[in-house]
């Protein structure tokens, strides 16, 4: 890596501090002070740190996931959600939610975390095994692509009817649900989401080279001795999990998997995906770290929905990308 990267990773690294820093003492309806970090101190160890460790993660899995699925695909429009594991997740989450009250057997405490949890995450791994299943029948990345797709539309279609016949308080729980929230995980949650990530994130160390060759296409993969088929299940695999288990703890969050990947490029200008898997990371946990300062303190009186910053910082900067660079 030359010495302009170097600076760059550096400018990077102190971008993410700063983020890490404002979400820990402003990201709230109330600043915090260094003099006031006791272990007795509740909104900051147990809403604000939780919350920006979440941040962190969010971004960092969905930016790679995405990364993943462009390199596979070798599509710069392919995200976290574009096979349909996000559609499924909510799909799933819908259903706990919009017929909870329904046929009685759900509380209200169960559908704020737990059933919502457990839903999100057996949607993501139902979608999940149907897309690694066909992976191992079907060689064109296109066709699975376009599988995913109608995947997520038949979603969305069942979705659309449950909330057609919903009631309106069930509703819109599952509307709060889908704009997306870093505010939700508690330091309990941290102690499966962490691990998960971590250890999805580290596995990816291993696949720098087929990495690197995908880029280039199936025929020099093969060439250079990278078994294609299952690398790339491997590859779904991670990516799935790690787009799974921020839906489940966060709800769908928009435009990150696909914006920051091209933004990675864009910054460095290297083939080397060792560096953008780093940057992506990088990149991807400091626009959520900076968007959920923006949540917080746009409106002292509510919070904004944490989609909404990342559709009006993502989509703009897809646009104008995709246009300035034509070419994959």
């Amino acid at each position: 890596m030359n010495k302009n990267n170097y600076i760059k990773f550096l400018l990077l690294l102190l971008l993410f501090f700063a983020g890490c820093f404002f979400s820990l003492f402003y990201g709230g309806s109330e600043s915090s002070n260094l003099s006031n970090l006791s272990s007795g101190n509740f909104i900051f160890w147990n809403i604000r740190f939780p919350k920006t460790v979440t941040a962190v993660l969010s971004g960092a899995t969905l930016s790679v996931s995405g990364l993943i699925l462009q390199i596979i695909f070798r599509n710069p429009l392919a995200g976290p959600y574009v096979l349909g594991i996000s559609s499924g997740a909510s799909l799933l989450v819908s259903v706990t939610i919009l017929s909870g009250s329904g046929i009685g057997l759900f509380t209200n405490y169960f559908l704020g975390k737990s059933v919502v949890v457990l839903s999100s995450i057996a949607g993501s791994l139902l979608v999940t095994f149907l897309i690694l299943f066909l992976s191992k029948r079907i060689s064109s990345n296109v066709i699975l692509l376009l599988i995913g797709l109608m995947l997520g539309q038949v979603c969305g279609a069942i979705q659309g009817a449950l909330e057609y016949f919903a009631n309106p308080n069930d509703l819109k729980s599952f509307v709060m649900w889908s704009m997306g929230s870093l505010s939700g995980t508690t330091n309990s949650d941290l102690y499966i989401f962490v691990p998960v990530c971590l250890i999805c994130m580290l596995s990816l160390v291993f696949f720098i080279k087929p990495l690197n060759a995908f880029l280039l296409g199936q025929n020099y993969a093969t060439n250079v001795g990278v078994n294609y088929s299952q690398n790339r299940f491997y590859l779904i695999l991670i990516s799935s999990v790690l787009t799974g288990i921020t839906t489940a703890f966060c709800g769908p969050i928009a435009f990150v998997g696909i914006a920051v990947p091209l933004l990675s490029r864009m910054i460095f200008d290297t083939s080397q995906q060792k560096t953008h898997l780093f940057s992506c990371m990088l990149i991807g946990s400091i626009i959520l770290l900076f968007s959920d300062v923006i949540c917080h303190t746009f409106s002292k009186s509510s919070t904004l929905p944490i989609n909404m910053i990342t559709t009006f910082v993502g989509a703009p900067r897809v646009i104008y990308l995709l246009f300035k660079n034509k070419q994959w």
